[in-house]
């Protein structure tokens, strides 16, 4: 899964075409009963329509562009896409921020946010507007370059919240997700994150991890589990992190192809929808954040943001208009694909939702 792969619109796939993989979702929708409609399922349980709860993080795609191009992505990254945030998108971000103090975090994601060319500028006009900066390191990227090596450093100077990927502590599993000698990488990638405080006691300095499922299947218990990794990484590779955060693959992009091309689309749509849990939905997300694409048109979520479904109509579409009275009013775009988010203990950018 390294440069060579090419992403789902570098081939020409037809699953690059948000509108096609929204065909998919709902061909196999309320078909013989098997897969209700999300919404039919939020008014079984007094949930629709879907609001706000009132907007206290922005989640920004700074573009698409990764130095990997892993097999389960759902931004479909990789080295050969060229979607970038300029910096004027940012700009209007940061008067957004301005005008709105109850948004407390600022979540940066990609891609690797660390290849657009105005993302170390962004971090630091951010930090002067006091806000809690949350970057989505693939970890890879701090070995991939010279100009990424000080990363760690520049992460620290700014106060940034780390949240990085590992698929398992083992390379196996990892490398089968993200590329051959990715796990390798990673690993030193977090033991210079320790080196200059991340993870570490009293630093204040937060190192969070993200596990996902590498197959069909959905995540197991995150406390569980964050135990197995604490251990197993601090044994094997002296690695101390803060938390693990457990995401349920949802099934656009890449792993919507994986689950067709494997057989596994039917099955493991309905085990999503046989785990649907009310407490999960009703902490979704998408309740409290709002996410900003490359481009600063507004979606509900990332994965919204994936399948080019913008905000409700009757809401502001667009950064340059942020307003969060009016997009507090809105009521949340739904398809097929959130039932990844209200299964089990529920998914989110920050794991679990259910306690």
């Amino acid at each position: 899964m390294g440069a060579t792969v090419k992403s789902l619109k570098g081939r020409q796939h037809a699953l690059a075409d948000a509108s096609f993989q929204l065909n998919v979702l709902q061909a196999a929708a309320p078909q013989e009963g098997r897969f209700p409609a999300f919404a039919q399922k939020l008014r079984e349980h007094n949930l629709y329509p879907l609001k706000p709860t009132g907007t206290t993080i922005l989640q920004v795609n700074v573009g698409k562009m990764c130095n990997q191009t892993c097999r389960h992505c759902h931004v479909d990254a990789g080295p050969d896409r060229k979607e970038i945030m300029i910096r004027q998108t940012m700009q209007l971000c940061l008067e957004a921020l301005q005008r709105n103090p109850q948004i407390r975090a600022v979540d940066l994601t990609g891609g690797a946010p660390e290849m657009n060319p105005d993302f170390r500028w962004f971090v630091v006009e951010l930090s002067k507007l006091n806000r809690q900066v949350i970057v989505r390191c693939n970890l890879t990227i701090i070995l991939a370059n010279k100009k990424y090596h000080d990363l760690p450093a520049f992460y620290k100077q700014h106060g940034v919240h780390v949240v990085s990927s590992l698929p398992y502590f083992q390379a196996s599993r990892t490398d089968a997700q993200r590329g051959q000698g990715v796990f390798d990488k990673s690993i030193k990638a977090l033991q210079l994150l320790n080196q200059v405080g991340y993870g570490q006691e009293g630093s204040g300095l937060l190192l969070d991890l993200v596990y996902n499922p590498s197959g069909a299947f959905l995540p197991s218990g995150q406390k569980a589990l964050e135990g197995e990794f604490k251990r197993r990484l601090k044994s094997g590779y002296n690695i101390d992190f803060n938390s693990l955060f457990c995401i349920t693959n949802l099934p656009i992009s890449r792993y919507l192809d994986y689950l067709v091309q494997s057989g596994n689309y039917e099955s493991y749509m309905q085990k999503l929808v046989a785990a649907f849990n009310p407490a999960a939905a009703a902490g979704v997300m998408c309740r409290n954040t709002i996410s900003v694409g490359w481009d600063g048109y507004l979606y509900d979520c990332d994965f919204n943001q994936m399948l080019e479904l913008k905000v409700n109509r009757e809401a502001p579409q667009h950064i340059r208009n942020f307003d969060a009275t009016a997009l507090d009013l809105r009521s949340i775009v739904l398809n097929q694909h959130c039932y990844g988010c209200t299964a089990g203990a529920g998914s989110s950018c920050g794991g679990e939702t259910v306690k």
